[in-house]
C-alpha cells in the first residue's frame, strides 16, 4: 500500500459546439484503476515529462519543476488516450486535424516509452501549447488506498478541427457528454464515475460555456483537496472542505465508493 501519493495530470477537453461538452473515456475494465469508469483523459506524470529539453518544446511551460511536468503529462496523456494533440506546427499554428490522425500512429511508441514523446515532438518540429492548458483543480488521494494518486486537474479548449480517435487499450471508448449529462448517468448507474470526477463534473455544470468555466477557474481558489471520511448519526460521508467553489462537498460512503 502506497503512502506517497503518485504525481498524474488530467485534462478536461472542452467545446460549445453542439453544445457545452467535455471529452470523457471508458478506461478498460481490466484496468488496475478505475476500470469500467468515464473518467478525462490523464495518467501518471512519468521520467520523460521531467525533461528539460521541454523547455525549448513548449509555450507557456511553467517554471515549476512538478507543475511543467504535469503540463507536459496532460498532453501527453491526452494523445496517447484520444488522439488530440494540443501543439503547434512550426509556424505557430495549432495543427490541424489531418496532421494530428497522421500523427496517431505514433500513440503506441508513446505508450510503451515515454521519452518517444519529446523525439516525436522533435522530429515533426511541434511545441507543446501548454499555454492552452488552465489549472482547474487539485485533488489527492487519501491515505489508505492501494493507489493513491496527487492530480493536478487542467481544462483545455478542443483543438478546433481535430478528431476522437480513442485507443482501444487504456481507452475503449470516447465519448463528448454535458458534465450535467454525465452526473445524471452516474446517479442512475448507467455509469461509473468516482467521486473526484463526479466532484469536478460539478464544477463544470455550474457553467453553460467553456469561455464560464474558464471564468469560474479562474475566479476561486485552487488548493489541493484530499476527501475525508465522517460520520454523523451512524452514517458514514465522504467530505471535501467547503469554500472551494465545489456545489456538492460531501456524499455518502456506500455512493462515493459505490464502483
Amino acid at each position: 500500500m502506497s503512502e506517497t501519493p503518485v504525481p498524474a495530470a488530467t485534462v478536461l477537453l472542452l467545446r460549445d459546439a453542439p453544445a457545452f461538452e467535455v471529452l470523457m473515456i471508458c478506461r478498460h475494465e481490466s484496468s488496475s484503476f478505475a476500470g469500467g469508469a468515464l473518467v478525462f483523459p490523464g495518467g501518471r506524470v512519468d521520467k520523460g515529462d521531467y525533461d528539460l529539453a521541454w523547455v525549448n518544446l513548449a509555450d507557456g511551460l511553467s517554471s515549476e519543476p512538478r507543475m511543467a511536468a504535469s503540463q507536459i503529462a496532460a498532453i501527453r496523456e491526452a494523445f496517447e488516450e484520444t488522439g488530440v494533440l494540443i501543439a503547434r506546427d512550426a509556424a505557430g499554428a495549432m495543427i490541424a486535424g489531418a496532421r494530428a490522425i497522421a500523427l496517431s500512429d505514433r500513440r503506441a511508441g508513446v505508450q510503451r516509452d515515454d521519452a518517444a514523446f519529446l523525439d516525436l515532438m522533435r522530429r515533426e518540429e511541434l511545441r507543446l501549447a501548454c499555454d492552452q492548458l488552465l489549472l482547474f483543480s487539485h485533488w489527492i488521494a487519501p491515505p489508505g488506498l492501494h493507489k493513491r494518486f496527487d492530480t493536478l486537474f487542467f481544462a483545455a479548449r478542443f483543438p478546433k478541427g481535430q478528431s476522437v480517435l480513442e485507443d482501444g487499450d487504456e481507452a475503449t471508448e470516447a465519448l463528448w457528454i454535458s458534465p450535467t449529462a454525465a452526473l445524471s448517468a452516474r446517479a442512475s448507474g448507467a455509469r461509473k464515475i468516482i467521486f473526484p470526477t463526479a466532484r469536478n463534473l460539478d464544477l463544470l455544470a455550474a457553467s453553460s460555456s467553456t469561455e464560464q468555466a474558464f471564468a469560474f477557474a479562474k475566479s476561486r481558489p485552487i488548493r489541493a483537496v484530499m476527501p475525508e471520511i465522517a460520520t454523523r448519526d451512524g452514517k458514514a460521508f465522504l467530505t471535501i472542505p467547503d469554500g472551494l467553489g465545489y456545489p456538492v462537498t460531501e456524499e455518502p460512503i456506500e455512493t462515493a465508493t459505490r464502483f
